[in-house]
């Protein structure tokens, strides 16, 4: 997955950088035909805002999240687009296989 990470108003540190790859990779587990990510984060006075938009096959998903920490902007971010990801993933899993297997075992017994 190609991931781009920039900051308006804030300095990227490395461990702030390194926050948000290990924070994605909880998203890559639910979800792993991910294409490309891009990260923003912003800094307005007090506010800090966490926004990311995610290219996968066939979904483009967007979040944002705001906090009065970056590292809680980020947190909240994540879990967006965990939700959104797991929604996804369930719209496009096929749940007739399920059925045909119990239609199947209600004619063995």
């Amino acid at each position: 997955m190609n991931l781009n990470i920039t900051g308006h108003h804030v300095d990227l540190t490395p461990p702030m950088r390194e926050f948000v790859e290990n924070k994605l990779q909880r998203i890559e587990r639910h979800f792993e035909n991910m294409i490309d990510a891009n990260v923003i984060l912003t800094v307005e006075r007090d506010r800090h805002i966490a926004e990311a938009t995610l290219h996968a096959r066939g979904a483009n998903l967007h979040a944002e999240a705001e906090s009065d920490n970056m590292y809680k902007a980020v947190d909240k971010l994540i879990d967006k687009l965990d939700r959104q990801t797991c929604k996804h993933k369930e719209k496009h899993t096929d749940h007739h296989q399920r059925e045909g297997l119990r239609a199947a075992a209600g004619q063995l017994q």
